[in-house]
């Protein structure tokens, strides 16, 4: 047998290994991306209570915030001139909604057992009261709130902040 023969056989199978290779290492971290958050449809939290102009959107869908009300992440909380909401979340965390505000559940993943946490959540306009579940307590670092100007680490166990209309300069 000729050695020029065999030799671009076992390139061609040593390329189609590791580009196999490279794309069932590609499909675990992609398999990890979305581990990493609440898997899709997954209850993050219930409204507890609502009052006054009080909404729930998902996707393209407003719905009235009502007790009872299982929350999923990417969740828009708004409420209007006379709303509130009072939110419990699956660690026990709790948020207050004030008149006028609207807040995003960005991320949420609470799994104790594995050691893994984490809560994101944006405030573009309004006031929110927040009171620490398990996540604020376990894995302070990993609790976050994001505002226009501004993101809120949890360090402690309660804080309430106000976002209010941009300035103009």
């Amino acid at each position: 047998m000729n050695e020029g023969s065999v030799t671009p056989g076992i390139r061609r199978g040593k390329k189609m290994k590791y580009t196999v290779t490279a794309a069932l290492l590609l499909g675990a971290l992609c398999l990890l991306a979305v581990a990493g958050t609440a898997i899709a449809g997954e209850t993050i939290g219930v409204v507890r209570t609502a009052s006054g102009a009080a909404t729930v959107t998902r996707g393209e869908k407003t719905d009235p915030a009502v007790p009872g009300l299982k929350l999923l992440v990417g969740d828009t909380l708004g409420t209007g001139r006379d709303g509130s909401l009072g939110v419990i979340l699956r660690d026990d965390s709790s948020l207050s909604i004030g008149p006028e505000s609207r807040l995003v559940r960005r991320s949420f993943l609470f799994s104790p057992s594995e050691g893994k946490f984490d809560l994101v959540a944006r405030i573009t306009r309004g006031t929110m009261a927040y009171l620490s579940g398990l996540i604020g307590k376990l894995a302070p670092e990993k609790a976050r709130f994001e505002t226009p100007t501004a993101t809120i680490g949890i360090r402690g166990t309660r804080f309430a902040v106000k976002v209010g209309e941009p300035s103009a300069r």
